[in-house]
């Protein structure tokens, strides 16, 4: 298989973008997890569970005989000490903490004996059992870095694999940065197959490092790869080669994953120069509705797919996949390519247009500068600027290296517009972290500090807007009632209100394609859990 960048941390806590968790997933595992195709939470770590007549507390009995990787018993200790010493700890900066904060409150995690935990939430929590697919992390191998106070730089990149504990299918073995990672089979694994096979039936799982999509489509050609993540593009390439090559192309539908712009609309200026964040002119337009409804009719969404995605895409205007399920809404608004009704909104904003540039109502012409990470985002910003400078916008394309993006989002706020993408789910409240004005991702206009361990300074103190606010009642309802069709209503208006604000304008969805070797066995592909899901059932044909 093959990643395509180097993680930045072993830590699971802290870990905060996707090369880092493609470890972590393999080394360690939640309470529950969620079946890949009826999307129902099943039991994982945790054998079975009990709840309270009134949903408040919630009682896990947990799988005896399981180990970490290091022989010693997996229990109740270690699931207190991953929330109570760990998740919700101001010290460390985890992104969890906003989905295990309910009205301002963390959960009361206790242990009952050995393989009982209690929780005990302040209010009604809908997501809690699917959150408790959260990873649990050993007490004895951290409590001593967090005593010291070196928790959040423990099980760095450069820890030795042998120290890294966890529980999954597979431990970590060898990390050769910039080539590769190497798994190998855990023989203490605790799940076996439905014929009593111990299980995982592969010795070894390696992870090449390929930082771009051709060269992982090129191992794969070469038979160095098993297992390859494919854009639209490369199908029409492999698809004559499937018989000769021996392997099979799958395309499971819509991806999770999306794209989108944002604009900065923070209106806070630095504390210590004075300076607003963003130039007034340019504020003006991107807090425009108008002004970005305006980009949203100018995005060319068909052609992007057929261009950059071989017309294996979807259009997307809302903030669920298709793929979600229950809680995808398909009737919140589209904004189909029109630059006509794109200059309307303009128009009523008091843009102009004169020898093809664009001006506001006060004679500025609109430029702005458009972010992304340098990678494949490239393109779908290159054809976004395409689009946009149709209307008359002048807009300077910078691809920068993304942990310098992540500082301007988060830190410095030196940006104008930017191309990002976040991974999606099938539960709405664990987007909370983008869409509460509280959130640690509401990156259009952070309203709190992020991580302010990290330097990152505190925020406006309630939502700027009355859309911001509905959506922060929403979240704080939803997440809260019980009643999946009642929580349904609440979330499709949050999918209304995201399609008719804009905060963020996105492109398009990918159809999640992969190509995987004939030579494997008991693949499951789905559109929620991909080609390896199932990676620890997975076994090579004789």
């Amino acid at each position: 298989m093959a990643v395509s960048s180097d993680p930045k941390t072993f830590n699971e806590i802290v870990a905060s973008e996707t090369s880092s968790s493609a470890v972590t997933n393999m080394l360690f595992e939640g309470l529950t997890t969620t079946d890949a195709f009826t999307l129902k939470v099943i039991p994982h770590l945790a054998a079975s569970w009990q709840v309270s007549p009134d949903g408040l507390t919630w009682t896990f009995h947990l799988r005896p005989g399981v180990v970490w990787f290091d022989g010693r018993p997996f229990g109740a200790d270690d699931v207190v000490f991953t929330f109570n010493d760990l998740i919700y700890n101001p010290d460390i900066p985890s992104s969890s903490r906003d989905v295990f904060t309910v009205d301002g409150k963390p959960f009361k995690v206790q242990k009952v004996d050995d393989l009982t935990v209690r929780f005990t939430l302040p209010v009604k929590f809908a997501p809690f059992l699917r959150g408790m697919s959260q990873p649990i992390l050993p007490k004895h191998k951290l409590e001593g870095p967090l005593k010291a106070g070196k928790f959040s730089f423990t099980w760095g990149i450069d820890t030795p694999p042998k120290d890294i504990v966890g529980t999954g299918p597979f431990y970590l073995d060898q990390y050769a940065p910039g080539e590769r990672l190497v798994f190998r089979r855990n023989p203490h694994y605790w799940k076996k197959a439905g014929n009593g096979d111990v299980l995982p039936y592969l010795d070894k799982v390696v992870f090449l490092i390929i930082p771009d999509a051709d060269g992982r489509l090129l191992k794969f050609l070469d038979g160095q790869l098993d297992h390859v993540d494919l854009r639209g593009g490369d199908f029409p390439l492999l698809k004559p080669l499937e018989a000769k090559k021996k392997f099979h192309i799958y395309d499971v539908g819509p991806a999770f994953g999306s794209n989108f712009v944002a604009f900065n609309q923070n209106t806070r200026a630095n504390s210590k120069t004075g300076k607003a964040f963003v130039d007034p002119v340019k504020l003006s337009w991107f807090t425009d509705v108008n002004f970005r409804r305006a980009v949203a009719h100018a995005i060319d969404r068909p052609r992007m797919i057929e261009i950059l995605a071989n017309g294996l895409g979807t259009p997307q205007y809302g903030p669920m996949s298709p793929s979600s399920g229950f809680f995808y809404d398909p009737h919140t608004p589209s904004y189909n390519y029109d630059l006509d009704k794109a200059r309307q909104y303009l128009a009523a904003s008091g843009f102009k247009e004169r020898s093809g540039r664009l001006y506001d109502s006060k004679g500025n012409p609109v430029e702005f500068n458009l972010y992304t990470n340098a990678g494949e985002r490239t393109q779908i910003a290159a054809m976004v600027r395409a689009d946009l400078e149709r209307l008359g916008m002048k807009v300077n394309l910078l691809t920068i290296e993304f942990n310098a993006l992540v500082a301007k989002l988060m830190s410095s706020y030196d940006w104008d517009a930017v191309i990002l993408g976040l991974t999606g789910g099938v539960e709405p409240h664990f987007g909370k972290n983008v869409w509460h004005s509280s959130g640690q991702l509401h990156l259009w206009d952070p309203r709190k500090g992020a991580w302010p361990q990290r330097g990152f300074t505190p925020k406006q103190a309630s939502p700027a807007t009355a859309w911001e606010r509905r959506l922060d009642d929403i979240f704080n309802q939803g997440v809260q009632e019980l009643d999946e069709d009642k929580r349904k209503v609440l979330y499709d208006e949050f999918q209304m209100i995201a399609a008719e604000q804009l905060p963020v304008v996105y492109t398009y969805l990918d159809d999640n394609l992969f190509a995987v070797r004939d030579r494997f066995g008991n693949l499951k592909p789905s559109a929620y859990g991909g080609a390896l899901h199932n990676l620890e059932e997975i076994y090579v044909k004789q």
